[in-house]
């Protein structure tokens, strides 16, 4: 008899602490944001080295626009920039990238920067990014019940997943959280139902490759009823 597979599907990752790590290294905390998104290409590829289809990562939440004025402006940037230059380099390592949330929200420069990285996906990725940018769990929900009810005349369980932004990923079965806070804080709400969480105390710009394996071996340890 096989064994079954125990690796996950898909994972998500809530990236926090990006500032706090800047302050302790006594560095701006633009570079703490730099830093971090760096770490979003790190951490891709050794997902993909440890066998993983699909990585959710919450880099920009419907709240973050309540930061300062100068922050988001730092941060629409490096989103723009890592669209525009750094992403192609994920597509050589077969590594497709999708971008989900409020796109309307975002300069028209980088809304076609997102088009452009995701028209140059590989057609059969080893792993896909779901980049998650003005993304809020609520609101998601909202706007596939709006568009549910407009198209579909009622809403489902089915129907609402159809209109999902993350329509095509999998319901993630480990949900990260770095920095050491125990909360959701609005991503994947109706995907997290059943998912596994693990609480990481380390900032998001220092975790590394060893520190998902831990998270990973830890993973299989844990019995998933799921209802049963």
């Amino acid at each position: 008899m096989t064994e079954p597979d125990t690796t996950p599907a898909c994972i998500g990752i809530i990236l926090d602490g990006n500032r706090r790590w800047a302050k302790e290294h006594g560095l701006p905390t633009f570079e703490g944001h730099r830093r971090g998104l760096d770490n979003i290409e790190t951490i891709g590829r050794a997902a993909r080295h440890f066998g993983i289809q699909h990585m959710a990562v919450y880099a920009f939440s419907t709240e973050n626009w309540n930061r300062s004025k100068e922050e988001v402006s730092y941060l629409m940037g490096l989103f723009e920039s890592m669209a525009r230059e750094r992403l192609t380099k994920l597509g050589e390592d077969n590594i497709a990238v999708r971008f989900v949330g409020q796109r309307e929200r975002f300069s028209q420069a980088l809304q076609d920067a997102m088009n452009k990285a995701e028209a140059k996906n590989p057609e059969k990725p080893d792993l896909t990014v779901w980049i998650c940018i003005s993304y809020g769990g609520r609101a998601e929900i909202v706007n596939s019940a709006r568009a549910a009810v407009e198209t579909d005349g009622a809403i489902t369980e089915g129907s609402l997943v159809d209109y999902l932004w993350t329509r095509g990923m999998p319901d993630p079965d480990l949900i990260i959280r770095t920095a050491g806070e125990q909360r959701l804080s609005n991503f994947l709400l109706w995907q997290s139902a059943y998912s596994e969480l693990f609480f990481v105390k380390k900032y998001w710009p220092a975790f590394t490759k060893a520190d998902l394996e831990e998270v990973l071996k830890e993973y299989v340890l844990r019995e998933r009823r799921i209802g049963k």
